[in-house]
């Protein structure tokens, strides 16, 4: 299924910008949720390659991306830029979408990146997350930003 023909699909400079800009976000996010296991660790540094400790970064990596993705469409780094994640069913995206994405993302990281590169190699212009997780990005220049919280 392949996202509807109104999509405006982010070029690879704004997408690049997103990715640098989600991934500085992700890494402080990681980095404060070090603290509580080293301290639960006696203030010592986590063994190297401890499977335990890697899942739980997995965990808070998923968290990060489903809770954004599933709550408005958009992290801070795909606000800044006006890129919005969106269901090919036009409705909201749901969590089992957000892991499908986020699971299929990483795999397609390995071979070089090659499944996001997808987007703007192959004949259909979608990546392999956007294919298997029923979801594609789309850009709007004219998008206005909703308030974060009720707060804003």
């Amino acid at each position: 299924m392949s996202p509807h023909v109104n999509t405006v699909r982010p070029g690879l400079f704004r997408h690049l910008m997103v990715m640098v800009y989600d991934l500085l976000l992700l890494l402080s996010s990681l980095l404060l949720a070090t603290f509580p296991i080293v301290a639960l660790n006696g203030g010592e540094a986590i063994g190297q390659g401890n499977p335990f400790f890697i899942a739980y970064l997995f965990v808070v990596s998923f968290g990060f991306y489903g809770w954004f993705w599933t709550h408005g469409g958009q992290t801070l780094g795909m606000r800044s830029w006006r890129v919005f994640l969106r269901s090919q069913t036009h409705s909201p995206v749901s969590w089992q979408q957000a892991f499908l994405r986020f699971a299929v993302s990483l795999i397609a990281w390995l071979p070089l990146g090659l499944g996001i590169w997808w987007q703007y190699l192959g004949k259909d212009k979608v990546s392999w997350p956007d294919t298997l997780s029923g979801t594609y990005l789309h850009y709007s220049k004219d998008s206005q930003n909703k308030p974060l919280s009720r707060l804003s």
